[in-house]
């Protein structure tokens, strides 16, 4: 039986018209016309026409990646040869006006070396990932939303990652397996994402070829990247000092090292709603979100049926800065600098009896509300939760900082504050003084 190739709508081949002095312009050098033609002729493209200002061709539907005159000229150059274009003599530059790309880089310059001067180390992991680890994962890294490689080199490479997270993980599992167990690790780089709900058919009525820009855009409504800063915190914050016992370390300390970098950029504190995580990679966390409910950071400590996978014992505290969203809410901010107050600041302490579902993040939220320009900080000091106390209920006791640049507080401002404070507890989060 012979062999027949059924093949009813062959693709069409691409056309493309190159200009001569479009070539030269992209080079850098003139290239003879007749080197150019040898060149695309012996590359399998067709001269469909040619005139003073250049070709007309038909490049085989096979090479997919030359459908552009650049991608031609890119054909060119390789068989040309790298090597045989000139340095010039003579630089030319244009100047040009910095964008959001470039503030966003400068941005992740600072965020770097503060982290690096607080002793964390880079990391720079593979965007690909095990389709393995998001199995089980509902809430934000269904594994339904992973990127799939239609011929993945192997089972270990055959998704895009969702999340940094567990590029950091194979990175500390790595190293623990090396002795290394006290480690921090920053990494920037994107995350991606598929989404059915937002694909559309891969043909449009009325269009026939799936090459169409229109088509093409249609299939890609439904990718999605995001560009994400990830940190890692696990093993011992310090170890061996003769100055300082070990210590561990704890989210608490992830959390300042966020918040940190919040405030270098410029994002204030007020600006910003604590919530909790919902995130199943972690078995606690919080979710620092801005006034339209979009997410900025989500950190927590990860959960041990995510270690697990990587043979990790030890806690691993992780933060995920939505990098995107960040530079949303700082485009506007400017970083200010101004002198310690020549005032004394006033420290005011209450003991409050909460339901224990109440997080701190709450009183904070209420406390700075009350009064924006004298409330300068608001921090946790005792939690108390056991006999003597009503069912349900816990006791968190919490200072109040107020100061004011210009003047010494007086008693009748300081208690009217504080009133304020106590009300809006009080209405608001049914809170009791003890």
């Amino acid at each position: 039986m012979d062999i027949v190739d059924i093949y009813p709508n062959p693709l069409p081949d691409f056309k493309v018209d190159l200009r001569y002095d479009y070539v030269n312009s992209l080079i850098g050098k003139d290239i003879p016309v007749a080197t150019v033609k040898s060149i695309v002729s012996s590359l399998e493209m067709v001269i469909d026409g040619e005139d003073a200002e250049g070709l007309h061709l038909t490049v085989p539907a096979y090479r997919v990646d030359v459908q552009r005159p650049c991608d031609v000229v890119e054909d060119i150059l390789r068989i040309y040869g790298y090597n045989n274009i000139e340095i010039p003599t003579s630089v030319k530059s244009s100047l040009s006006v910095k964008g959001d790309v470039d503030r966003s880089f400068k941005l992740q310059n600072i965020v770097s070396e503060q982290l690096v001067g607080c002793g964390f180390n880079e990391i720079l992991n593979n965007s690909l990932s095990k389709a393995s680890y998001y199995a089980g994962l509902t809430d934000a890294y269904p594994s339904e939303r992973c990127v799939r490689l239609l011929n993945p080199l192997s089972q270990d490479l055959s998704v895009m990652r969702q999340t940094l997270l567990f590029g950091g993980l194979e990175s500390i599992a790595r190293n623990i397996n090396h002795k290394s167990a006290n480690l921090s690790f920053f990494e920037f780089g994107n995350c991606y994402y598929f989404t059915e709900e937002r694909r559309c058919a891969d043909i449009i009525p009325g269009v026939s070829s799936s090459r169409d820009p229109e088509v093409i855009k249609h299939v890609l409504d439904a990718y999605s990247e995001d560009y994400h800063c990830g940190l890692w915190m696990t093993g011992k914050h310090i170890e061996g000092s003769w100055a300082h016992a070990d210590e561990d370390s704890s989210f608490y300390m992830l959390k300042a090292h966020v918040l940190n970098i919040l405030m270098r950029l410029g994002l204030p504190l007020g600006a910003t709603v604590f919530a909790e995580c919902r995130n199943d990679v972690f078995s606690s966390g919080i979710d620092i979100q801005n006034r339209g409910g979009k997410s900025i950071v989500q950190m927590g400590v990860v959960a041990k049926k995510v270690t697990h996978v990587f043979d990790i014992d030890a806690p691993v505290y992780f933060a995920d800065i939505n990098w995107n969203n960040l530079m949303k809410a700082v485009r506007n901010a400017k970083v200010t600098y101004s002198e310690i107050s020549k005032f004394p600041a006033v420290s005011r302490d209450l003991a409050l009896l909460l339901d224990k579902s109440v997080e701190f993040a709450a009183i904070e939220q209420i406390a700075y509300a009350a009064d924006k320009k004298l409330v300068r900080e608001v921090s946790l000091f005792d939690v108390y939760e056991g006999k003597n106390l009503p069912e349900g209920k816990k006791s968190y006791a919490v200072n109040f900082m107020l100061q004011d640049d210009a003047k010494t507080l007086g008693d009748k401002q300081i208690d009217a504050v504080m009133q304020k404070i106590i009300t809006n507890l009080q209405s608001k989060l049914g809170a009791q003084l003890r």
